[in-house]
């Protein structure tokens, strides 16, 4: 039987073009041996096609980048099982694996893809640079990346790793091209619910009376709330003393003008970030369309450039509808990093904790601390170098029940704190001190030093630590998250497609008749299923997650439970 995992051998084909602009495609099939064909642009969704259906073995496309290249077989209905991003690749040896000069001084990789927006189709008329496209620039490319890779510290664990961010471009790529199903009029429906009627100028109704509160309990009936500066002059001149308008340092004021204002700066992001304008901009034809960024974020965590796909309010899940006969099947991981933290290492005690129940409720029974609550602010301090207040006290607790565990996260710290990289389980490097540590550092060691040189040098030092300390488990908890989405890809795409007017036509050709992934967010993945398919496709979610955990820690004992729903839209599910 075939492996179709996303880490199987394959055999390569890279795609490339040559100095006229054709594309040549080349077989790599074994050590030194290629075989190319000249393909148009109009044969090659086809052709790609075809290759796919009768490989023998799967296939892994080497391309310079999936967010180039591959848009336009998506819309032309064709999909891929795997890819080897070279760009995508390139970042993550060139900074991992020491020594890896030659792709260092392979600069044209460095460079990110231009945002693209809806031009996918006119891939083949951008100016992507002189070389990176180029057909010998991409072998070239690849040779040095299979050189860095088997210099590597663990080359299998690193392979796995490219494989793993490759998958998430094909993810990242299919995900904009079927679009999450969005309803525009449900949208504008919790819009009015949450913000009221738009009045004058377009100020919704609720905040214009929330403002008229503030000036009244201020005395100012002129000042705008939207200018921070002349807000904080008005609060000082009202008798507030407070050295910002962040809501953080609000809600420490006892003062009749704060409750109004806070909740007409929650209405106030709401509306500035997901309002009627970002409405109108980012939601057609029944789909939001955004734009991600794989390994956007140094720990490898993804961002996004486009409609703020990372930052959706939960008071518009609602709108997150899926098309009629179909579902959406939501899936998030219960305390990802605190599970991928116990794994790594290796604290049995601590996958004890979280087997089969709520991480923190086993924290408690551990005699850790008292609360959940408590259970969750340790936890949380330990990965992100708290050290005052409530995670100061608690911190401490969870040293001496799982010693494992928390030794793993302050070697990291301290690792940072010297002046040096971590790495994640799979072999992502953590960057080096910035500039500013580094001039810290030279100014505490020279001759005319001053105390206060010192501590400045010791408070940076401290800072980089806390960064490495978190950098390790959320930069795990990311190679997680896209090995279960790389399989989950390859388990719903062996879902029978649906019959043609069972279908979801605004999700594209590649996705009108399949169960697909429609959305992602760290630790969730949304599916959009025909309704005859969500089960299968809740099976496949946790399955993959299954996968995931034994791909990255082998047998340890570990589980990542999903808290999983299917319903009409988001907010049911």
């Amino acid at each position: 039987m075939t492996d179709h995992s996303p880490w199987a051998d394959a055999d390569r084909i890279a795609l490339g073009r040559t100095a006229g602009g054709g594309i040549v495609a080349t077989a790599l099939s074994s050590p030194g041996e290629t075989a190319r064909r000249p393909i148009t642009q109009a044969e090659l969704p086809a052709w790609v096609a075809a290759r796919e259906a009768e490989a023998e073995r799967p296939i892994r496309w080497v391309w310079p980048s999936t967010a180039e290249w591959y848009p336009p077989l998506l819309a032309a209905g064709v999909r891929v099982s795997r890819c080897h991003d070279l760009r995508l690749s390139h970042a993550i040896l060139r900074d991992a694996v020491p020594g890896a000069a030659e792709l260092s001084r392979a600069a044209q990789w460095d460079a990110p893809d231009a945002e693209h927006d809806d031009r996918a189709d006119t891939l083949f008329d951008l100016d992507v640079g002189p070389q990176r496209d180029d057909l010998r620039e991409v072998l070239a490319e690849l040779d040095r990346q299979d050189a860095a890779l088997s210099a590597a510290a663990d080359p299998a664990r690193m392979r796995v790793l490219l494989a793993a961010e490759s998958a998430g471009a094909l993810v990242a790529a299919e995900a904009r091209a079927a679009g999450v199903p969005w309803s525009a009029e449900r949208h504008a429906e919790i819009l009015d619910e949450v913000l009221g009627p738009r009045g004058p100028g377009g100020v919704p109704a609720r905040m214009t009376a929330l403002a008229a509160r503030v000036r009244e309990a201020l005395g100012d009936p002129l000042v705008s709330l939207d200018s921070p500066p002349r807000l904080l002059r008005s609060m000082r001149a009202a008798g507030i003393r407070v050295e910002s308008t962040s809501r953080w340092e609000l809600a420490e004021i006892d003062h009749p003008a704060i409750a109004p204002l806070l909740e007409y700066k929650k209405l106030a992001r709401l509306l500035t970030a997901n309002g009627w304008a970002w409405l109108d901009a980012w939601v057609r034809d029944g789909r939001f369309r955004p734009v991600y960024v794989p390994g956007g974020v140094v720990t490898g965590r993804w961002a996004s450039s486009g409609g703020g796909a990372l930052q959706l309010p939960r008071q518009l899940r609602g709108a997150l509808r899926a098309d009629p006969g179909w579902r959406i099947v939501d899936a998030d991981v219960a305390q990802l990093e605190p599970r991928v933290l116990a794994a790594m290492a290796r604290d049995e005690r601590m996958a004890d904790a979280a087997r089969g129940r709520d991480l923190y409720d086993g924290v408690v029974a551990d005699g850790a601390v008292a609360t959940r609550a408590e259970a969750k602010i340790a936890v949380l301090g330990a990965m992100y170098g708290s050290t005052t207040g409530d995670a100061g006290r608690l911190v401490p607790r969870l040293r001496r029940v799982y010693p494992r565990a928390m030794a793993l996260v302050d070697r990291a710290a301290q690792t940072g704190e010297n002046g040096g990289v971590v790495s994640t389980w799979l072999g992502r490097t953590s960057p080096p001190p910035g500039e500013e540590v580094r001039r810290a550092q030279a100014r505490a060691a020279a001759p005319d030093a001053t105390a206060a040189d010192e501590r400045e040098a010791r408070r940076l030092a401290r800072d980089h630590g806390r960064f490495t300390r978190n950098f390790v488990v959320q930069g795990t908890a990311a190679e997680w998250a896209l090995a279960w989405l790389a399989d989950l890809r390859l388990r719903l795409a062996r879902l029978p497609a649906v019959d043609p007017p069972a279908g979801a036509p605004r999700s594209g050709p590649a996705f009108a008749r399949r169960a697909h992934i429609a959305f992602f967010l760290h630790d969730e993945v949304i599916v959009h299923a025909p309704a005859e398919q969500a089960e299968a496709a809740a099976d496949a979610l946790r399955a993959s997650a299954e996968a995931a955990g034994r791909l990255l820690f082998g047998s340890f004992p570990l589980d990542f439970p999903l808290d999983l729903a299917i319903g009409p839209d988001a907010a049911d599910a």
